[in-house]
């Protein structure tokens, strides 16, 4: 276990287990950034957070947002404008990352992204210590120093081949791209810089949002939600980490999940459930000053635009010799019509209404350790036998995202390969107000009957948290890895 987690005395534990148990708000709302705010404060701000509820940019950057020039882009004349979004996934096998690992080959693009999305699975080991323990935030930032290098870094070598992450195109990876690209944005030494907008980590989810540096100032509204659905459905080696921003008018809300794992059947089931609770339960917090000005989204589903990427871990029905044989030839069609995900899709269990482009690279999942086999075809392997599968998913919903490609990387630093995609958006640049309707915007009076019932539901809560905490205590004597 890690050296923090051997710091603390057997005392705190169950203190520290019980509100990850609860999955209570300690520091839920806090998240990194390196918001360079120019215009309104010089200071660097670190770690963003706010007592009255709201949490990264101020509202005073929603103001005047078409003000002085604008941020390249294709403008429709219509008051909006069209940008473009990279979107990136990677289940890592809790490994931290070797310091020449490059994410050059992985992250350019041959049309220059606007906004960065990039989210990661297994970041740290899922053991009793990470899930039960204080969070480790050590291999976030070095993922994040990687990143920043990548985007930052303006002297590429287009012969170099350091990096390990390059990608298997797709046949139509660039065809709808030449006649959008100007010499500016197919040069990847155009001089652009990114800033690091948000990024949020719960246990090994990690997502962050990078955002082109001319545009920084037209982001606002900037939260976090975190979502637990690993043991007893609270904790959170499984569950997701969302991010939900406003760029100029338009409100985007990205979703990095892990999902319930296992082949047996039925698993795909548990897998449903927890989109299900991820969507019930992702709030962002909304304080009563957000009540005077255009209300903000505070559930998943009221953006405009949203990403829901990571390890969904859904499986193929077929057995290994059907998928071997069909491997073998590459027919990755007919491998999709046993894909858990389209075929939970098509029934209306799961992502309804919800878009996902083709596919036509090879499962991401289970890798051989720094090898392009598959476990399945190694009868020497003393890892677990798993058919191979498309467990590393980016789904979008929203009426002005297009995708652009889709495609997966070849890097063989965990047993996962990374899935990343690049989309078109369309953003409002005129603000607008959003007809949403607040949970609860009223205050009625406090009644001596109302208080009265507050009172023993506190009492309940309080009874239920000490046999939870007796639970949890027990638990961290039995639960060795996960």
């Amino acid at each position: 276990m890690r050296t923090e987690w051997k710091k603390l005395s057997k005392s705190s534990w169950p203190r520290l287990a019980m509100r990850k148990w609860l999955n209570t708000k300690n520091g839920a709302e806090k998240f990194e950034s390196d918001y360079d705010a120019t215009a309104i404060a010089k200071e660097r701000r670190k770690s963003c957070s706010d007592e009255d509820g709201y949490v990264g940019v101020a509202d005073d950057y929603s103001e005047g947002l078409v003000v002085g020039k604008q941020s390249r882009g294709t403008g429709t004349g219509t008051g909006a404008m069209n940008l473009r979004m990279f979107v990136g996934t990677w289940n890592v096998g809790g490994k931290s990352p070797k310091e020449d690992l490059s994410f050059r080959n992985w992250l350019t693009s041959p049309s220059q992204p606007h906004i960065y999305v990039i989210g990661f699975q297994e970041i740290v080991p899922l053991n009793a210590g990470n899930v039960l323990g204080p969070e480790d935030s050590g291999p976030a930032a070095k993922w994040v120093g990687l990143i920043h290098e990548a985007l930052n870094n303006n002297n590429y070598d287009d012969d170099e081949d350091k990096g390990n992450l390059k990608c298997r195109k797709s046949f139509s990876d660039f065809v709808s791209l030449e006649g959008e690209l100007d010499d500016e944005e197919k040069s990847p030494q155009s001089g652009r810089s990114y800033c690091l907008a948000a990024s949020k980590q719960m246990v090994g989810i990690f997502l962050c949002v990078w955002v082109r540096r001319d545009l920084c100032n037209h982001v606002s509204n900037l939260k976090v939600s975190c979502v637990g659905r690993g043991i007893m459905g609270y904790l959170g080696n499984k569950g997701s980490t969302s991010i939900s921003m406003t760029l100029y008018s338009t409100t985007f809300c990205f979703v990095c999940t892990h999902l319930a794992s296992g082949e047996k059947f039925g698993d795909e089931l548990r897998r449903n459930l927890d989109v299900s609770e991820i969507l019930k339960k992702t709030k962002f917090s909304r304080s009563l000053k957000s009540l005077s000005h255009s209300l903000h989204p505070q559930s998943i589903l009221e953006h405009d635009n949203i990403i829901w990427l990571g390890d969904l871990n859904y499986r193929l029905v077929a057995g290994y010799d059907d998928t071997h044989e069909l491997l073998k030839k590459n027919n990755w069609q007919a491998l999709l019509e046993k894909d858990q995900l389209r075929i939970e899709q098509r029934a209306g269990r799961v992502f309804k209404g919800w878009n996902e482009g083709n596919i036509y690279f090879a499962p991401t999942y289970k890798y051989l350790t720094n090898s392009d086999h598959y476990v399945a075809q190694s009868s020497k392997s003393k890892e677990k036998q798993r058919t191979p599968a498309w467990c590393d998913r980016i789904l979008w919903k929203g009426e002005r995202l297009n995708q652009m490609w889709y495609v997966r990387g070849e890097s063989k630093f965990s047993d996962h390969r990374p899935v990343y995609s690049l989309f078109s958006v369309e953003v409002d640049l005129k603000q607008r107000s959003k007809n949403l309707v607040p949970r609860s915007c009223t205050l009625k009076p406090l009644t001596s009957t109302a208080l009265s019932s507050t009172c023993c539901a506190a009492k309940v809560q309080a009874e239920e948290q000490l046999l939870l905490l007796t639970r949890a205590q027990s638990c961290i004597q039995t639960v060795p890895r996960f």
